[in-house]
Order: C-alpha cells, then sequence, then structure tokens
C-alpha cells in the first residue's frame, strides 16, 4: 500500500475488505513540482479510465471508497489532447467545486473519435475525511508533455498540478 495511506482506520480496513481489488493500469512519474500521470489498457477508453483513477488514487486511497452513487461525465475537445485534458478537468471538478465526489470506478462509455466527445460514468459516494484517506489535493490538469497513444498498447501521460 502507498506509505500514504499508512493510517487507515477500522472502518477504512473494512470496506478494503469488502470490495474487490481494484486492477490498476497507472503509475505515477516523477516531475518537477508536480505529478505525472501514465496510465494504459487494452482500449483507449480503458487508458482514460485508468487515467482518471490515477488521479483520484493521488488524492485518497480508492479502495476505502464504495460504489453508492453515481456521477456521468460528459467533456468535448478540439482533438484528443484536448479531450483528455476537458474528461480530467471534469472528473476534477466533480470533485473539488461540485460534488466533492471520489469515484471507486470510472468507466468510459463512448469516446467519439470524430467529434472529440466523451461519455463516462463513475461510481462512488461523496468525500468524507472520516472515512477516506487525505492524499495530496490536485489543483490542476496541465498540457503540459500531455500525450495520447493509440497504437499496440493505448497510454496516455499527463502531468497534474498538485
Amino acid at each position: 500500500m502507498d506509505e500514504r495511506y499508512y493510517n487507515l482506520t477500522e472502518d477504512q480496513k473494512t470496506i478494503k475488505e469488502k470490495y474487490p481489488s481494484i486492477t490498476k493500469k497507472y503509475e505515477y512519474l516523477d516531475h518537477t513540482a508536480d505529478v505525472q500521470l501514465h496510465a494504459w489498457g487494452d482500449t483507449l477508453e480503458e487508458a482514460f479510465e485508468q487515467c482518471a483513477m490515477a488521479m483520484f488514487g493521488y488524492m485518497t486511497d480508492i479502495e476505502t471508497v464504495e460504489p453508492l452513487d453515481t456521477v456521468e461525465v460528459e467533456a468535448e475537445g478540439h482533438d484528443m489532447l484536448a479531450l483528455l485534458f476537458h474528461f480530467l478537468d471534469e472528473w476534477l471538478y466533480k470533485f473539488s467545486a461540485d460534488q466533492f465526489f471520489v469515484p471507486r470506478e470510472i468507466k468510459v462509455l463512448h469516446i467519439d473519435r470524430i467529434n472529440y466527445k466523451i461519455r463516462s460514468i463513475g461510481w462512488g459516494e461523496v468525500f468524507d475525511l472520516s472515512k477516506h484517506p487525505q492524499g495530496t489535493e490536485v489543483k490542476a490538469i496541465t498540457y503540459s508533455a500531455m500525450q495520447v497513444y493509440e497504437e499496440e498498447k493505448p497510454e496516455v501521460f499527463v502531468i497534474i498540478d498538485i
């Protein structure tokens, strides 16, 4: 487990035991003063899902989140990089400014590669400090060094401002 979450309460441990472990296809890469998310999947949709979960995983231990509610997020851009940026930005908005919603899982329902639109849904709950360990605040998504690869193994790279 990430050393940021070594002080789990008994309630947090119970939630982690109650739900199946989450498959993670992402990692955190060192970057000066920020964090670079690297996520991948069998499809581009899965790579986007994993990138969003990497962002939330930096903010809290997502395995302590219960799938009690759903939130839908739609975004659009003018190219694939803008689509990824706005997708992550909309999810960050749901957490930091709108509903304080933190997902346990996000599923991309559709990516329109012609019009650069995305539809997604997340299962989770409202963030509660008494229930969810506090990680590091994500202030913003950046375009810096953003990359989207669809060939062979779909993967994305995003730097988040912390």
